[in-house]
């Protein structure tokens, strides 16, 4: 065996380009352009291998020295220098990828599932939900260590305040932690999972019996109070119980989705919940709603809030609170869903297309190939009539004759 440290600390830093045999397989390769790196050059079933060390603006010489011992010690026991250093590394980047944090996980899935999302504003909607009711809990913890227990300890309280957004947020929970198996971040059973595993920690959710819903008799003399309002949320909210909009669909709607000649609103696939796009029949109390804000326009927006964007989704809840507290805003499409079955002779598909709601039955489906839309007008105008009555009050009214 050649003599071993034959390079110096001044050599190291001195040596020209090319390769300098400190012995015992350990040697310093300086590049034409000047780097200079610690190689242990050996050989492995008949083929010279190099591995490399260490740079030496990192590693002493010295230091490099004690690593090609620890190369020269796994040749004698017959193992692979170069093998062992990957699996190490490999080792490393495994511990690496299970620290990731739920809320990196988060980032990762809006970004590979976002271009798959119709509407951008979904992607926005989906983040700020999870930030808000998800990561004050699991947002820092490694997502390798979110167990049932963790999962839980976020929903529990939220099922019992507001179900619907529960059932939604152990949705996104799920999605989350599935994205991080499959990119090898965490292992195991998804401890959000609902079929056969949270059912059984968490009540179900009654489909339907969670947005309180204002009685259709009260629907008129609401519509007296809400009326006397004039802020821009008023006017949005005023619009949703006219059309039987969904809050964002209202709130969000913009100047070219309105044919003022034919008294339609046409919502585009990409605002609606279900992808399709919805044709709204305008009544004459919700054209003169949108000639009203159209002698205040900002901006494209409808209901502008500020900026130049949708007025915020929280104004229309406060005017509700303060007007009837307890009611929901979605509630009102079932106020409207109620004096349609109740108050009128109008067939059941009418109102649930006027609900933009997809027919359940596939075979009924198939047969009305229309959206009924002329019906629709009618009905709607006839509910538009409805919440325009004047509120009963309960007093006689005596008339004064005139002398």
């Amino acid at each position: 065996m050649r003599a071993l440290h034959r390079l110096t600390a001044r050599k190291v830093a001195t040596a020209k380009p090319g390769m300098h045999a400190d012995g015992g397989s350990l040697y310093l390769r300086v590049a034409p352009g000047g780097s200079r790196q610690f190689i242990f050059r050996y050989v492995r079933d008949g083929r010279m291998r190099d591995m490399g060390i260490g740079p030496t603006h990192t590693l002493t010489l010295v230091e490099a020295r004690e690593r090609a011992t620890e190369a020269r010690k796994l040749l004698l026991d017959g193992i692979d220098p170069l093998t062992a250093k990957h699996t190490r590394l490999g080792a490393l980047k495994a511990a690496e990828a299970k620290a990731m944090t739920f809320a990196q996980c988060v980032d990762g899935f809006i970004r590979d599932n976002q271009s798959k999302w119709g509407n951008p504003r979904h992607a926005l909607e989906w983040k700020r939900s999870v930030e808000r009711y998800v990561n004050p809990v699991l947002g820092s913890l490694p997502v390798a260590a979110i167990d049932t227990p963790l999962v839980l300890k976020v929903l529990k309280p939220l099922w019992e305040r507001t179900p619907e957004t529960a059932s939604r947020v152990r949705g996104r929970i799920e999605n989350v932690l599935g994205w991080a198996q499959v990119h090898h971040y965490r292992s195991g059973d998804n401890p959000a999972r609902w079929g056969g595993h949270l059912e059984h920690a968490l009540p179900a959710v009654q489909k339907g019996a969670h947005f309180a819903a204002l009685p259709f008799a009260d629907v008129p003399s609401f519509m007296v109070k809400l009326r006397q309002e004039t802020s821009v949320a008023a006017r949005c909210l005023e619009m949703i119980v006219l059309t039987a909009l969904r809050l964002d669909e209202a709130r969000e709607g913009t100047w070219d989705e309105i044919d003022f000649d034919e008294k339609v609103w046409t919502i585009p696939a990409n605002r609606m919940k279900a992808g399709e796009k919805h044709r709204v029949p305008l009544s004459a109390a919700a054209i003169a709603v949108l000639k009203g804000m159209a002698e205040i326009r900002q901006s494209d927006f409808i209901f502008p809030g500020a900026r130049g964007s949708a007025v915020a989704k929280c104004m229309p809840w406060l005017l509700l609170k303060q007007l009837a507290s307890g009611v929901t805003i979605h509630g009102f499409r079932s106020s409207f869903r109620d004096w349609a079955a109740e108050r009128t002779s109008y067939q059941r598909e009418v109102a649930e297309m006027a609900l933009a709601h997809t027919i359940p039955n596939a075979t009924e489906a198939a047969y009305l190939r229309s959206d009924l839309f002329e019906k629709r007008r009618r009905l709607m105008g006839a509910w538009s009539d409805y919440c325009g009555k004047p509120a009963a009050t309960g007093k006689v009214v005596v008339p004064i004759r005139a002398r």
